[in-house]
């Protein structure tokens, strides 16, 4: 079974996320009122996600985020945002949180972001040297556009960072996850992230799947280049399709764009990374972390 911890204040908004969470047969949820009520519960056994409510009495979302990577950092923690929390969002994420759904989306976009957080904090879960690596480190990957290839590349990639907290790992992981998914999905097969939004993501799936089976679009490949230690990593992930004009993406970060699950990807990537930048063309993107306990200790 996979534990799920749901914390929220409201008890309808709790049995909602209840709800959807017991759809699937294997994920069992429990649910608590409260911030301190959910530490109380990870004391005496540790879930394998936590999904909060942002504004809550007393100990509030962003409060919680902070404690929780106190003590289990690599416990991933999802947030229930709603339109006038933008800004706490925003904090919660730099404070150590996984990702974000939109309460408006939750019936048709949280089981699949459960989903994308589960496998890629599975992913964390080997042995590694916990030695630095003494000199820059390359890898290079050219991947068919088929989603079971993504969480092994993140997995081979994450095996480099020992030196790295399990937050930054984990977050580091959903930025490459997200950005492999859009050069697959909206790069090389051209499906518009629009077709995400609404009541059911069935559209844009089934407009993916369509794209795999045709001539010109299935063939081509994503190419994955990273350069890690144990200060820094830069990943620069290319396409092969059209691309876009970067200048007119609007920023996903803004209160207006937050709630819009087809731009999650592209916020998470900006708020985890240090820079992100996108050639000319719109088909490369590349992003680069610095190591921050590294920073100021040459």
């Amino acid at each position: 079974m996979t534990n799920i911890l749901i914390v929220d204040d409201n008890a309808v908004d709790r049995l909602l996320v209840s709800s959807i969470i017991k759809k699937k047969a294997t994920w069992f949820p429990q649910s608590v009122a409260t911030a301190q009520e959910s530490l109380d519960a990870i004391e005496l056994a540790v879930p394998d996600l936590l999904i909060t409510d942002l504004q809550m009495p007393g100990m509030n979302g962003i409060e919680l985020v902070t404690e929780i990577r106190k003590r289990l950092p690599s416990l991933p923690v999802l947030l229930v945002t709603h339109t006038d929390n933008a800004d706490m969002a925003m904090e919660a994420l730099r404070a150590g949180a996984t990702s974000f759904c939109p309460k408006q989306s939750l019936q048709a976009d949280l089981p699949g972001t459960v989903t994308q957080l589960l496998d890629v904090a599975k992913r964390m879960q080997y042995t590694h040297d916990q030695a630095f690596c003494p000199t820059p480190g390359h890898q290079m990957f050219v991947l068919d556009n088929k989603p079971a290839m993504i969480g092994p590349t993140i997995e081979n990639l994450q095996s480099h960072l020992p030196a790295w907290s399990d937050r930054d790992r984990l977050q580091i992981g959903m930025a490459i996850e997200e950005a492999i998914t859009n050069a697959m999905h909206h790069g090389n097969l051209e499906v518009g992230s629009a077709l995400r939004e609404g009541v059911t993501e069935q559209r844009y799936y089934s407009a993916v799947a369509s794209r795999q089976q045709e001539p010109g679009f299935y063939n081509r490949k994503v190419r994955i280049e990273a350069e890690f230690s144990d200060r820094h990593i830069c990943i620069q992930i290319s396409d092969e399709g059209p691309g876009f004009d970067p200048a007119k993406i609007s920023d996903p970060r803004s209160e207006a764009n937050l709630h819009k699950v087809s731009g999650r990807g592209l916020f998470l990537i900006r708020t985890f990374m240090d820079q992100v930048v996108h050639n000319s063309v719109g088909n490369q993107i590349t992003m680069t972390k610095l190591r921050a306990d590294a920073i100021h200790h040459p």
